[in-house]
């Protein structure tokens, strides 16, 4: 009987229709799918890795195969002989499928284990194989609905034309009739209730955060800014510590409350009424009065990291006044997606508004001035200004935190640095602009000493928002070479296409590490950056440990 229902099987064509190449190729790049990248990953997540992997080397092994059989070149896979062949690579398939999920689990170890994270559990292989082949089968399935609607289609075109032509005819029509729905039906559709679903989360109001009492607070009953039209994550930025009352505890000195002001997108209709709002919100509450004056670029969702505020407002006794408009209320990816340049357009204007206050201020007693932006906003931030702009009267420096790729003095500056410099801590030039460090500070190993404008990036090894590459497709990013970073697994290999997607899906969930790796900044690593970038006094390296220790110990405390 299991004879007889396998020969039945074989019969219907299952097994015949296999691409054995493709069979090849996609078992390959399963088994590099397993192999460790940036970010750890919970067994749902490989496993859904894993079957896009697998289906994207049997696609390309069943493109092949196509281009083959197109060029009239003679095949190797038809009759009993060649069923064989297919059925002892399947047989081989499997082996080293099973051998690379064997190890799999020791592999996404070396990532965790840095991390701080505990070793996955041992029942981890045998959920990823069932989630990969049910991802590749669903996947498969499409492909083959696609193949029967390109085959209709050529049909009528092989009346009129020749046969090649009628197959790459009904090729390109299923090709546009899968993409019109793709992108025109379900992506439109999918941003339009992701969209609605932000919207509503920014306008939520959380019951613990109340408006502000202090007059010199945004969305107070003095401010030009009403409460509720700040956003969610404008509350929580203006309700985050630390108070005058925390930062004087902890210095045992006199301190200022620090400003924070914020214009949330709901505040006014355009980025110039916005920009207005802010800028009357901060002569209001004496911004400009202050010794440091920060404009900070939030991130897609309008947030700002407490992580990345409170170092500073300690180390400058509540001194700083901090300016931000919110441009978004979307995920960083989907800002880009929906609205790539308002970002760059509110930063910049913004910028220029602040700016062109400023240097008319006198020199003597106007504040300091620094830009500031983690992830998105720290792209956003960059584009803000134009360094030829304020040559003749530049501003003292810029904090910008996890990078993404694309970010334009990030990739020029990375590019040009020094050959004996890793990537993932470049040495630029002789240091006295630009300079570059992680989760050990480094930023007193520059050549030379700081010139009046600085800046600094501070970046983790493993953050794949900054070192994601598109071109890591067809080559191995510069990286992944020796030596590498303190968070980076030594099992780490680069593989075409598969490192591709295994870095896509990292900048998918580069906020799920621990904090202090990956995309999630940690405010110890802060202390020393801005301490670079804004020279407060009085903060020798002892007292420098002890507010990273009280900043570490607040975060996790929150």
């Amino acid at each position: 009987m299991a004879g007889s229902a396998v020969n039945r099987w074989i019969d219907n064509g299952f097994i015949r229709s296999l691409c054995g190449t493709g069979l090849w190729l996609g078992t390959l790049f399963f088994a590099g799918s397993l192999t460790p990248s940036l970010v750890p990953r919970d067994a749902l997540l490989q496993g859904i890795l894993s079957g896009l992997s697998f289906t994207l080397g049997y696609g390309i092994g069943v493109l092949l195969r196509a281009l083959w059989r197109f060029l009239g070149l003679p095949g190797f896979d038809r009759g009993r002989a060649g069923l064989a062949l297919k059925l002892l690579a399947a047989a081989l398939c499997v082996g080293v499928a099973a051998g690379f999920l064997w190890q799999a689990s020791d592999w996404q170890n070396s990532i965790r284990i840095p991390m701080g994270l505990a070793p996955v559990e041992g029942a981890r292989p045998a959920f990823v194989g069932l989630v990969a082949a049910a991802v590749a089968l669903a996947l498969l399935l499409l492909g083959r609905l696609f193949k029967v609607v390109a085959r209709k289609a050529a049909h009528p075109i092989g009346h009129v034309a020749p046969r090649r032509v009628s197959i790459l005819g009904g090729i390109a029509i299923a090709a546009i009739g899968f993409w019109a729905i793709g992108n025109g039906i379900i992506l439109k559709a999918g941003i339009r209730a992701m969209d609605s679903s932000y919207s509503s989360l920014d306008a939520l109001i959380d019951d613990e955060l109340r408006p502000p009492v202090d007059p010199l607070k945004t969305g107070s009953g003095a401010s030009l800014l009403r409460w509720d039209d700040l956003g969610r994550m404008g509350r929580a930025a203006v309700a985050a510590g630390p108070t005058r009352g925390e930062i004087e505890a902890f210095t045992g000195q006199p301190a200022l409350e620090p400003l924070r002001i914020y214009v949330g997108l709901n505040s006014a209709d355009s980025i110039g009424e916005r920009v207005e709002l802010a800028f009357g919100e901060m002569q209001r509450v004496g911004a400009f009065t202050r010794s440091v004056l920060v404009v900070t670029t939030p991130t897609g969702t309008g947030w700002l990291d407490p992580a990345s505020q409170m170092p500073l407002e300690y180390l400058h006794g509540g001194d700083v006044a901090t300016v931000a408009i919110q441009y978004s209320y979307t995920p960083s990816w989907l800002t880009l997606m929906v609205e790539p340049t308002y970002g760059a357009d509110t930063a910049r204007q913004l910028f220029r508004r602040v700016y062109d206050h400023w240097r008319q201020l006198p020199e003597e007693s106007r504040p300091r001035l620094y830009l500031h932006g983690l992830s998105l906003g720290a792209l956003n931030s960059d584009l803000s200004v134009d360094l030829f702009d304020v040559i003749g009267a530049p501003f003292q420096g810029a904090l910008w935190s996890g990078p993404p790729f694309s970010s334009r003095t990030w990739r020029q500056a990375t590019a040009q640095r020094d050959p004996q410099s890793p990537a993932w801590l470049p040495r630029f030039r002789d240091g006295s602009v630009v300079r570059f460090t992680g989760q050990a500070n480094t930023l007193r190993e520059a050549a030379a000493p700081w010139g009046p404008l600085r800046i600094v990036y501070l970046q983790y090894a493993s953050d794949p928002i900054t070192f994601f590459e598109p071109g890591s497709a067809f080559r191995a990013p510069d990286w992944l070479a020796e030596p590498r970073g303190p968070d980076v697994s030594p099992a780490l290999r680069w593989y075409p296409f598969i490192t591709f997607l295994q870095l896509a899906l990292d900048m998918a969930v580069a906020t799920t590490t621990p904090m202090g790796h990956g995309h999630v900044y940690a405010p110890e690593h802060y202390v020393d950056p801005w301490i670079e970038v804004t020279q407060p006094p009085g903060w020798p390296r002892e007292r420098a440990d002890a507010l990273k220790r009280h900043l570490r110990a607040r975060m996790e405390g929150a």
